[in-house]
């Protein structure tokens, strides 16, 4: 730990059972997804690309994996295809 002083929190101590719990959950969901037979699906094949971005140095993780699952064009599109958000971008503007 780089602060040692006192009044230091421990983020180790305070978070690591939820991030183990939350890294478990996707692993559970690729695992059921396979079984399933749908990892073609560009969300899978999204989030298996940011996760390799866990694994980066420095303070921009989450930014970089959220950057990574957003649709990257700055054109508005003419009309919404769907009724909700998809949590990662197709490909298909």
């Amino acid at each position: 730990m780089e602060n040692d002083s006192p009044s230091a929190v421990n983020l180790v101590d305070l978070d690591f059972m939820d991030a183990r719990a939350r890294l478990l959950d996707v692993a559970s969901f690729l695992d059921r997804v396979e079984r399933a037979g749908q990892m073609d699906d560009y969300r899978v094949d999204a989030l298996l690309k940011a996760i390799p971005l866990l694994q980066n140095a420095g303070p921009d993780r989450a930014a970089e994996i959220l950057l990574s699952l957003s649709d990257p064009s700055d054109e508005p599109i003419p009309e919404a295809h769907t009724k909700g958000a998809a949590g990662a971008f197709s490909g298909n503007s």
